[in-house]
């Protein structure tokens, strides 16, 4: 065990609640990924942002490593504490603190759950549009900058947040943003910490924008030919403007695994899932024409008429991962998630494919295609070392094939420990014209003639201890 003047001091502060079990820091040492779990040394469990400050200054003052946990749902081990230290387990401070109907706004902590945040405001008619396959906190989803299915209509979790409670390295308290619905008040510092992965600080609270729950929704299925086609339809699609709430595109394996987990028999074809909401009407005119879209490119239509089929459509594209790693039980799996525009998917499919068909890698596709983000389940044999190198390079050029395609390494899943490497030539780049900048400037200084820093953030942030 190392940094016991911390825990000491922590133990002081917190008698009887920093745990150093080895279940509950197993259970706190690993995502759901591929990485090996690595330990944090504690876990507290915080029950408010000033427990969480006090154990920070803590930390800080004996120079102890943290790692905030939310729900532990993460793909890229987030949440691996490589250097052991003190993990902050932030899931019992999940209280909705406030909503306002009118407003269509609301505040949480950061470790109530999406699922929770929507059962409770169902009575108000609003709802947090944003719907990722795991069950994970809220504050973890704007630390990763989550999206998930919803995203072609509604945005990202840097679209929903609104503004944020966080507690810095040295264990001050600040807020940023507020409730206002736009701002051009100097640097917007809130969405400086959405994406940051916990680097910058612990979220512990959020006030996020909410939306009506639509009048009705309903689902479409298609079979097609050819990803090209699948994926031409959706272009079509997006730009006759149709009120297209979800597009999930599956290929041809992951339908396979689908149909063995899920006992159905949908044609082994590339595969659109669709989600329409809005008004009765128009979400009854917009199907006709994405079912003309559709066919007129080849597709089969599988009729979804009925609220249980509308379920049961949904059901299916949830299990895809689950689905996908049943085809070599016991195996790890590599979940990609590099984003593309939405034109080059066919492209970048493409030559992916041929990529793991050289290499003899079973991976199954699953993603947004709405917005061009997608998956491949990448399986291999944990224990075979050689499988994980050849699995691991595969990954690498897809991120390459992405970037040279004007896209990102990763659309929703964060970098974490997985992508540090693969971003590593452009973050030197970034981080040394920042330098550079800094250097020009110098602290306090800017291009722009009586204009400083502190002026620049004196609207977005509040200092709150």
């Amino acid at each position: 065990m190392t940094h016991q003047t911390a825990f000491a001091a922590l133990d002081a502060a917190f008698p009887g609640r920093i745990e150093r079990g080895e279940a509950v820091r197993a259970q706190h040492g690993a995502g759901d990924s591929w990485h090996p779990a690595a330990l944090p040394d504690a876990v507290f469990m915080a029950q408010s942002t000033e427990e969480v400050a006090q154990a920070v200054k803590l930390c800080a003052a004996h120079g102890c490593p943290i790692v905030p946990f939310g729900a532990g749902s993460c793909i890229e081990g987030q949440v691996n504490a490589t250097q052991g230290g003190l993990c902050i387990d932030l899931s019992q401070m999940d209280k909705l603190l406030r909503v306002s109907p009118e407003d269509m706004d609301c505040t949480v902590q950061a470790g109530l759950t999406r699922q929770a945040l929507n059962e409770e405001l169902r009575a108000t008619g609003l709802f947090l549009p944003i719907d990722i396959g795991a069950h994970a906190t809220l504050g973890g989803m704007a630390s990763t900058r989550a999206s998930g299915t919803m995203t072609v209509r509604h945005g990202t979790m840097a679209d929903l947040v609104m503004g944020l409670t966080v507690v810095l390295p040295d264990g001050q308290i600040v807020q940023t943003g507020g409730r206002a619905r736009k701002s051009s008040s100097g640097y917007d510092l809130t969405h400086l910490f959405i994406g940051a992965e916990g680097t910058l600080g612990i979220i512990t609270e959020l006030t996020l924008r909410l939306s009506g729950i639509p009048e009705t929704a309903k689902a479409g299925l298609y079979s097609f030919p050819t990803i090209e086609a699948a994926t031409q339809t959706v272009v079509e699609a997006l730009q006759f403007g149709l009120c297209l709430n979800r597009i999930e595109l599956m290929d041809a394996l992951q339908v396979k695994a689908i149909n063995a987990y899920n006992k159905t028999e949908l044609p082994d074809q590339p595969t659109l899932l669709v989600d329409l909401a809005g008004s009765e009407q128009q979400v009854d005119t917009d199907r006709d024409t994405f079912d003309a879209l559709a066919s007129e490119n080849g597709a089969e239509l599988h009729p979804v008429n009925t609220p249980e089929d509308y379920s049961k459509v949904w059901a299916l594209r949830h299990s895809a991962l689950y689905a996908a790693r049943g085809l070599r039980p016991g195996c790890k799996s590599l979940s990609t998630d590099v984003c593309v525009p939405v034109s080059e998917l066919p492209r970048i499919l493409a030559e992916t494919g041929a990529d793991l068909d050289a290499e003899g890698i079973i991976a199954p596709m699953h993603g947004h295609v709405g917005d061009g983000n997608f998956h491949l389940v990448m399986l291999f044999d944990d224990g075979d070392a050689e499988e994980k190198a050849r699995v691991q390079a595969a990954h690498g050029r897809l991120v390459e094939r992405a970037l040279a395609m004007g896209g990102t390494a990763t659309g929703e899943h964060g970098v974490g420990l997985g992508k540090k490497k693969l971003h590593g030539g452009r973050a030197r780049r970034g981080a040394g014209a920042y330098e550079n900048a800094q250097a020009r400037g110098g602290p306090g200084q800017s291009d722009e003639p009586g204009q400083d820093f502190r002026s620049l953030v004196a609207d977005d942030l509040r200092v709150c201890a």
